[in-house]
């Protein structure tokens, strides 16, 4: 299909339309993983209900997802860098719609925990292949714009998830809406076994994936493990997502409806202004750094405006719907700083561990999820008084406050954490 496509342009068509539809397709599969990621925060009351879980057991089973995710991207980045991305993200696809399916239909806790578990492990393949791909077929000097503009597109598929999402679970019921995610995985993965290739011949030069030795790859692992910027990076890109993967996520919508007393349907949608402002923030986020040719500042900025944002959204009373709609917005907008992590963890690695050094950044950032989603239920356990509304438990906003005030810490520990990041000045390798 893709060929039938590029023999109808000319030559120096084929050159510009190539690399962004196959990139696309890549940040398309991104797009969906995302879907499936933030599910189950649009049917938390369903879940709960169904398994009859706390907050502590639910943050648990959504956290499944992560237990395959995170320590799966250093596999990937391997895999990616030793074979290329076109297999390995379409087996990943149908890793993430089989899961889907499974869990469409799982009337146990375990059976639905395994079915995460599965979406994660085909999920972990999903930023970084579409990473990997941009890395061979677009210009490495716009690399932060193209990672903002993947991130971007991964918001709006949580966007469709917190809004088309609850009104399908609305219409036919979690399970059912479920089932249909899974089909959509089946046409993505005929999608990337038509579009995507690693590497294609052209009249002027080859494009391709270099096949490294395990060996060449895991030394390059080893000196980036090494590297105490590397750490540093990570550490405050896993700071810069808590807003996403703790809040945005998952305790997001419940807090809304309890904490706020909107319906399921307005905190939805209000979750949603944090997507759209990541959706708009990323990629102007990498423009900006690539433009003014500093990583540091941004992220500075960017933490200390994050931590301040949040601090008035969590306790100060009587926000107007407007008012939190606009606040998350701005906050999305401003932590998205956190897609200029991705150009750094590049840049202070080897060229030739493109895919690995992403994988290891997206590693750390990953990390959120893995510890403050299921932490932060079991301190709402902590100060819960027991009450119980359709075998749902309810907490109130002290309890909320409580729980997310990692937010707020985690975003002041970001912003000091700037200050000891060496500034590369979006040169590769600067460490040399």
């Amino acid at each position: 299909m893709s060929q039938f496509i590029i023999t109808k342009l000319s030559v120096g068509e084929r050159y510009k339309f190539l690399p962004w539809l196959i990139c696309g397709i890549g940040a398309i599969f991104y797009f969906y993983e995302y879907f499936l990621r933030i599910a189950p925060s649009v049917m938390s009351s369903d879940l709960m209900g169904s398994y009859h879980l706390t907050a502590g057991q639910y943050g648990g089973m959504t956290a499944f997802y992560y237990y395959a995710y995170t320590p799966m991207q250093l596999i990937v980045g391997v895999l990616m860098d030793r074979y290329g991305p076109r297999r390995l993200l379409m087996g990943a696809c149908l890793a993430c719609s089989l899961g889907a399916f499974i869990f469409a239909g799982s009337h146990h806790l375990m059976l639905a925990e395994l079915s995460r578990l599965l979406i994660g492990f085909g999920s972990a393949f999903a930023f970084v292949g579409a990473l990997k791909l941009a890395t061979i077929w677009l210009p490495p000097e716009r690399f932060a714009e193209v990672s903002g503009m993947i991130t971007s597109l991964g918001m709006f598929g949580a966007i469709v998830g917190d809004i088309f999402l609850t009104k399908m679970i609305g219409y036919q019921g979690w399970r059912a809406s479920t089932f249909v995610s899974g089909w959509i995985g089946v046409i993505l993965v005929i999608m990337i076994l038509l579009i995507v290739h690693d590497k294609v011949k052209t009249s002027r030069k080859e494009i391709y994936t270099p096949e490294l030795s395990f060996r060449r790859v895991f030394i390059g692992l080893r000196h980036s493990l090494k590297n105490t910027y590397v750490w540093i990076n990570g550490l405050i890109g896993c700071l810069l997502f808590l807003p996403v993967s703790a809040f945005a996520e998952l305790w997001g919508i419940p807090y809304l409806t309890q904490a706020h007393h909107l319906t399921h349907s307005q905190a939805a949608t209000t979750m949603s202004m944090v997507f759209f402002g990541w959706a708009i923030g990323a990629p102007l986020s990498g423009w900006i750094s690539d433009f003014i040719r500093q990583r540091r500042l941004p992220i500075m900025i960017g933490s200390i405006l994050s931590a301040i944002t949040i601090v008035i959204i969590l306790y100060m009373p009587n926000l107007s719907l407007f008012s939190l709609r606009a606040l998350l917005l701005i906050f999305g907008v401003i932590t998205s700083v956190q897609v200029i992590v991705f150009a750094v963890g590049r840049e202070v690695s080897p060229k030739h561990i493109a895919g690995t050094s992403v994988a290891l950044t997206n590693t750390f950032v990953m990390m959120g999820g893995v510890l403050f989603q299921p932490i932060i239920g079991v301190l709402l356990d902590w100060h819960w008084n027991g009450q119980m509304l359709n075998g749902v438990g309810v907490y109130s906003i002290q309890n909320y406050q409580f729980a997310l005030s990692i937010l707020p810490i985690g975003l002041l520990i970001s912003f000091i954490l700037s200050f000891f990041l060496r500034e590369t000045h979006c040169c590769l390798d600067s460490q040399k």
